[in-house]
């Protein structure tokens, strides 16, 4: 499979060399049935990797399966990675195959390999050598057929020595190890990442897009970008939305990125804007920006039912004096509070938008449920019961 063609099925973006090295590999290994390693910062895109060289090999066919190692609490990963027996703890209530069991015939892509707690590993090497693995509480050994590929952004080899990760399984997963480039270091792909991008959000979101400026895409190059390709898609997705509508020239950019307040195109000085941003007020930003979308939702919905001769109903006027109320108040966003409150979800069920939030935040995070426990200020623990509550977790399997 030729590097195009990986760009292809992968979607995978770059023509700089660090990318292009990327892309050789995997067109030379991918329908080699062998274990891979992938090593990269976060964002790098690293699942991306993994996709194409599912793509690229004979189990292409089949499923893969993404787990991330690193999302998963400690007290329920060989659960989660081998399945369990009926019984075999209090709320097994069933029988239940593990990641490796539905994996059978196709790929298991183990993402934070190097979060994986060391009883575990020693499971997952049994598995990489003789592809048998027990669900917890059974004493009956089982078998899967499997091509592993793992990723971390760690040094693994460090761990090794550290006593932190076995060597064993360290040696059995880089047989053949790719390594993906951080974006500073393919800085002449941000122009095409860029426009991939503002192209996929602007349309699936139906916002006006006129391009950036040169000069605009200058600056971003001077951007160090600490979390590489993510970061970037963040960003561009993030100042479409606070530019609606105009060319994003380099002032526009230079506000953004230091951090200064951004004004709204659009007049509509309601809707707060999050500023000087560290980490935890990029997330913040996040779910605000979701919260401008199932608004517009709503808005939709009202139009909707106009439209339909169906405005007299109570329904429509509660939600449209539930939004007035909500935007038209700068307090969204209030310092040391919570960022969201009770009087701003209006006519929404609170659940539905909690269920919401969690499943953007999910993927925002790439499904590292941690971060995304961490940024949604509850415990693993409680965001796993609601991921099954909700029934998420059918949809991030259906999505992936």
């Amino acid at each position: 499979m030729n590097i195009d063609l990986v760009k292809q099925k992968a979607g995978i973006v770059g023509e700089s060399d660090a990318i292009n090295q990327v892309l050789e590999m995997i067109s030379q290994v991918s329908n080699v049935d062998i274990s891979i390693l992938i090593n990269g910062e976060s964002g790098t895109g690293k699942e991306l990797v993994s996709k194409a060289l599912h793509l690229g090999s004979k189990r292409s066919s089949n499923e893969l399966v993404i787990v991330n190692c690193g999302a998963i609490p400690e007290g329920i990963i060989e659960s989660e990675l081998f399945g369990h027996k009926k019984g075999a703890y209090t709320d097994a209530s069933e029988t239940r195959k593990g990641y490796f069991e539905t994996a059978n015939k196709g790929t298991i892509f183990l993402d934070e390999i190097g979060d994986m707690p060391m009883e575990t590993q020693v499971k997952v090497l049994r598995v990489l050598e003789s592809g048998e693995f027990m669900r917890v509480g059974d004493s009956e050994a089982k078998k899967t057929d499997v091509r592993v590929i793992a990723a971390t952004n760690k040094d693994l080899g460090k761990l090794v020595q550290e006593g932190k990760f076995r060597q064993d399984l360290y040696y059995r997963l880089k047989t053949v190890t790719i390594n993906i480039p951080p974006l500073r270091q393919r800085k002449s792909d941000i122009r095409l990442l860029v426009d991939r991008f503002a192209l996929q959000f602007s349309r699936s979101n139906d916002i006006k897009y006129k391009g950036f400026t040169p000069e605009a895409i200058k600056e971003m190059h001077e951007h160090h970008w600490p979390g590489n390709v993510r970061e970037l898609r963040n960003f561009v997705e993030s100042i479409l939305i606070l530019q609606k509508g105009e060319r994003i020239s380099s002032e526009m950019v230079i506000n953004q990125l230091s951090g200064d307040k951004l004004e709204q195109i659009d007049s509509n000085s309601s809707l707060p804007v999050v500023i000087n941003r560290d980490p935890d007020q990029a997330e913040r930003e996040l779910i605000l920006r979701q919260l401008l979308f199932l608004r517009q939702d709503i808005e939709d919905l009202k139009l909707m039912m106009k439209e339909s001769s169906f405005s007299e109903l109570n329904s429509s006027k509660s939600i449209n004096q539930s939004f007035e109320r909500t935007f038209e108040n700068n307090e969204i966003f209030t310092k040391d509070e919570n960022l969201i409150k009770g009087e701003m979800i209006g006519a929404f069920n609170t659940k539905d938008l909690e269920r919401e939030m969690i499943i953007r935040t999910l993927e925002h995070f790439n499904n590292n449920r941690r971060a995304a426990a961490k940024s949604l200020d509850m415990s693993e623990r409680t965001l796993y019961r609601k991921i099954n509550d909700y029934g998420i977790e059918k949809k991030i399997k259906k999505d992936n």
